[in-house]
C-alpha cells in the first residue's frame, strides 16, 4: 500500500485532471446505475399494465412520481420511458468519453514523468553505478517496467473509482429496496475476497520474476545486437538465436503462470455472485407472486444486484493489476531511491578557465574492497602534457577520471588553480575538459551531428575545420551525403580509424582547454595514426593534457611521464630522464622497442 500511494504522488502536477477525471467517473457511475431504474415502468405499467407495488412507504418525492407514473396511460409512458432511456444513454456515452480520455492523457502524463525522473536519475549515477549494473535491466525498467505501471494509472485508478461509486449507486438501490435480501446477498463477498488476496500475493511475486526475465532478454538482445560483429565473426548466430528463444521461453512461460492465476478469478466472483441471485429469485419470486412487491420493483432488484457482479469482478480483476504493478512499482523506485555518490555541491561554485595547475593531494580511490590508487600526489601546470603509461590495470584511466569527477576519491582532492573540484558546478568543471577513450561512442546520427555533440549550433565551418585537423575531412567526404551521412548505430557504417578520427574531431570542436586522450590513436593504421598524431601535437600546444598510452612512441615527446604500477606513482620525468634510472619504464621501453 506504502508504495501505491507513492505511486500516486506522481499525480499531484496533474490534479487538475485527475479531478475532472472522477468528477465525470461518479456522473458516468450514476447514469449506469440510473438507468436501471427504467426497468419499474417499463415493466409495471408499460409491459405488464398494472400499478407499481413497493412493499414499504416512499418518501414524499418518490411517491409522488409512482403514483404520477401509476396514473399514466401505457402507450404515453411507453414513450415518456423511450425518450428518458435515450438521454440517459447519451449523457452516459459522453461522460463514459471523458473519464476515459481524461484518464488516459493522466496516465501517459505521469508514465512520461516517470521514464523522465528514472532516466534522470540514471544519467546523475557515477560510473560506479554503471559498472555494477546491467544496461539491460536498466533499460528494462524504464521501458517495461513503466508500461506495466500503465495498468495501475490507466486501469487502476478508473476502474477503482468508477467500479467502486457503480457499486455504491447499487449497493444503495438494492439496501433501499430490501436491505435483508441485500445483506443476505453480499454476505458471500468475503468468499471471495480471501481468494482475490491470496491469488494477488502469488502474482506479485510471479511478476517479480517475470520483470526479471524481461531486464534478461533486454541484456541478451543489447549485447547480441551491439555485438553483431562478433557474433557474426564467430558463426554464433544459430547459438544466440537459440538463447535468445531460452530467455523469451522463459518469460512465456512466467506469463502464463500469472495469467491462469489471474482469470480463475473472474468465474469465482461470477459463481457466488449466481448464488446470491439465486437465493434473491427464490425469495423475491414468493413476493411477487404473493403480489405484496410489483415484477418491475424486484427485476430493478434483481438487475442492480446481477449489476453488481461486474464491478466486483472488475475490483478483482484491478487488485491482480495493481499487484503486478507494485512488482514494477518496487524495481523503479530501487533506482531512485539509490543515492548518487558522485553529487553537485549545492552551492557549488563555477569553475574560471584554467589558470595555473591541477594538483592531485593524497588522492586514493577504490571500490569493492580493492584499491585502484593509493597516495597520489601530482601537479601539473597549465600547458603541460603528461603521458601516463603502466600495465593494464594499474589506474591510469581511473586517474583522469577523477579529474572531470565521474568518481570521488575516497581520500584526498584534486584541485584547480587551488580550488577544490567538489566546490565547483559539474557544466563549469566539464566544459573545460574534452574527452577522447578508447572505449568510442558515437550516436545513430549524422556525422556533423556526432562531431558536434556537444555545440549543437557550431557552424559548418567550425565542424569541418575540426574534422580537417583530426584527418577526418576527407574521408567524410567520400560518404554518400557526406556531412549529413547518417552513420548507424555506435558507428556501425564506419571502420575503427574512422570512429576514431570522429571522437578527435568531437574533442577538438570542444576547444577545451584540458585534454584527456586515453589511447586516441589506437585504432587508426600507421598512416592515420602518424597525420592524426601530427595535428594532435598541434592541438595539444598552449593546453593542458593527459595522454594515456600502451605504445610508448606516443608519450615519447611528452613534458612529463608518470609511470603507475598497482595504483601508485613509481617514477616519472622526461624520456630520456626515465630511460637513464633504468626502472620499470625502460622495461617498458625495451619490451616494446627492443624484443
Amino acid at each position: 500500500m506504502k508504495l501505491y500511494f507513492r505511486l500516486l504522488k506522481f499525480t499531484r502536477p496533474h490534479m487538475f485532471t485527475l479531478t475532472l477525471a472522477v468528477i465525470f467517473m461518479a456522473l458516468s457511475a450514476f447514469f449506469e446505475s440510473a438507468s436501471l431504474t427504467m426497468l419499474v415502468p417499463l415493466s409495471d405499467k408499460v409491459l405488464g399494465q398494472n400499478k407499481i407495488v413497493f412493499d414499504k412507504p416512499l418518501p414524499g418525492f418518490l411517491a409522488q412520481i409512482v403514483d404520477k407514473i401509476n396514473a399514466t396511460p401505457s402507450l404515453v409512458m411507453l414513450n415518456v420511458v423511450v425518450v428518458i432511456v435515450l438521454i440517459m444513454f447519451i449523457f452516459k456515452g459522453l461522460f463514459f468519453f471523458y473519464r476515459s480520455y481524461l484518464i488516459t492523457k493522466l496516465s501517459q502524463l505521469v508514465i512520461r514523468d516517470i521514464r523522465n525522473e528514472i532516466y534522470r536519475k540514471i544519467q546523475n549515477f557515477s560510473l560506479d553505478y554503471f559498472t555494477q549494473s546491467v544496461t539491460g535491466h536498466l533499460v528494462s525498467r524504464i521501458t517495461y517496467d513503466v508500461d506495466i505501471i500503465k495498468g495501475t494509472m490507466q486501469v487502476g485508478i478508473t476502474d477503482l473509482v468508477y467500479q467502486l461509486l457503480t457499486m455504491i449507486f447499487l449497493a444503495a438501490i438494492v439496501f433501499y429496496i430490501n436491505w435483508k435480501w441485500a445483506v443476505m446477498s453480499l454476505c458471500l463477498i468475503p468468499v471471495v475476497a480471501i481468494p482475490i488476496l491470496g491469488v494477488g500475493k502469488m502474482i506479485k511475486k510471479i511478476s517479480t520474476q517475470a520483470q526479471e526475465k524481461m531486464g534478461d532478454l533486454n541484456r541478451k538482445l543489447f549485447e547480441t545486437i551491439s555485438g553483431v560483429r562478433i557474433v557474426k565473426a564467430f558463426s554464433m548466430e544459430d547459438e544466440e538465436v537459440k538463447k535468445v528463444g531460452d530467455h523469451n521461453f522463459a518469460f512465456y512461460k512466467i506469463m502464463m503462470r500469472m495469467q491462469r492465476r489471474a482469470l480463475v478469478l473472474g468465474p469465482m466472483t461470477e459463481f457466488v455472485g449466481a448464488c446470491g441471485g439465486a437465493a434473491v429469485l427464490y425469495y423475491g419470486g414468493r413476493e411477487v407472486i404473493q403480489q405484496r412487491m410489483s415484477f418491475g420493483i424486484f427485476m430493478l432488484f434483481l438487475a442492480a444486484l446481477l449489476s453488481l457482479i461486474r464491478p466486483c469482478r472488475r475490483l478483482s480483476e484491478i487488485h491482480t493489476i495493481n499487484q503486478q504493478s507494485m512488482s514494477a512499482a518496487k524495481r523503479i523506485f530501487e533506482v531512485l531511491d539509490t543515492p548518487v555518490k558522485v553529487l553537485e555541491a549545492k552551492d557549488a561554485i563555477s569553475l574560471p578557465l584554467l589558470g595555473k595547475n591541477i594538483v592531485f593531494e593524497n588522492v586514493s580511490f577504490g571500490y569493492d574492497d580493492k584499491t585502484v590508487l593509493e597516495n597520489i600526489n601530482l601537479s601539473v601546470n597549465k600547458g603541460e602534457i603528461i603521458g601516463l603509461v603502466g600495465s593494464s590495470g594499474v589506474g591510469k584511466t581511473t586517474l583522469v577520471n577523477l579529474i572531470p569527477r565521474f568518481y570521488d576519491p575516497v581520500e584526498g582532492a584534486i584541485k584547480i588553480d587551488g580550488t577544490d573540484i567538489r566546490n565547483v558546478s559539474f557544466k563549469s568543471l566539464r566544459k573545460q575538459i574534452g574527452i577522447v577513450t578508447q572505449d568510442l561512442m558515437l550516436f545513430h546520427d549524422t556525422v556533423r551531428n556526432n562531431i558536434a555533440y556537444s555545440r549543437e549550433t557550431a557552424s559548418d565551418e567550425d565542424v569541418i575545420r575540426a574534422a580537417k585537423i583530426a584527418e577526418a575531412h576527407e574521408f567524410i567526404e567520400k560518404l554518400p551525403k557526406g556531412y549529413d551521412t547518417v552513420i548507424g548505430d555506435m558507428g556501425m557504417k564506419l571502420s575503427g580509424g574512422q570512429k576514431q578520427r570522429l571522437a578527435i574531431a568531437r574533442a577538438i570542436l570542444d576547444n577545451p582547454p584540458i585534454l584527456i586522450l586515453d589511447e586516441a590513436t589506437s585504432q587508426l593504421d600507421a598512416e592515420s595514426s602518424r597525420l592524426v598524431q601530427e595535428a594532435l601535437d598541434h592541438l595539444l600546444v598552449n593546453r593542458t593534457a593527459f595522454v594515456i598510452a600502451h605504445r610508448l612512441a606516443t608519450v615519447m615527446k611528452m613534458s612529463r611521464i608518470i609511470v603507475l604500477d598497482k595504483g601508485q606513482i613509481i617514477e616519472e620525468g622526461t624520456h630520456e630522464e626515465l630511460l637513464r634510472k633504468k626502472g620499470v619504464y625502460k622495461r617498458l621501453f625495451d619490451l616494446e622497442f627492443l624484443a
